[in-house]
């Protein structure tokens, strides 16, 4: 959290390396209604639903409502600087694979390869 109060929110926040379960979720601030698109990946999460939820908790104390957009794998190979999105959420359908593959091509501008399949 910022120190004013808003919380500074990443585009993007995934687990460092391995292969784990994502989700696009768009977040809309109550007081502004302009909306925003963030990816969350964790290995921790058993289902799709468990990263919305946790999302979902945090944002929503601070003043934002969080829509699942839907969802997908991501394998995440930092030694060899790759990141390959696939796959769906059997819950929430299948994510643009093509927005995800944007914001993380942002984080990750070093990275040697990006791709959704």
């Amino acid at each position: 959290m910022a120190s004013s109060g808003s919380p500074v929110i990443p585009n993007v926040d995934i687990d460092g390396e391995g292969t784990f379960k994502y989700i696009l979720i768009q977040i809309t601030k109550k007081s502004n209604l302009e909306p925003r698109i963030i990816v969350r990946g964790y290995k921790w999460a058993g289902y799709h639903a468990d990263i919305l939820d946790s999302v979902d908790e945090e944002l929503n104390k601070a003043g934002y409502d969080c829509k699942c957009l839907g969802g997908g794998r991501i394998k995440h190979t930092p030694e060899e600087k790759t990141l390959l999105v696939y796959g769906y959420s059997v819950g929430f359908g299948r994510a643009d694979h093509k927005k995800t593959v944007s914001l993380l091509q942002d984080k990750y501008s070093d990275y040697k390869s990006i791709t959704f399949s």
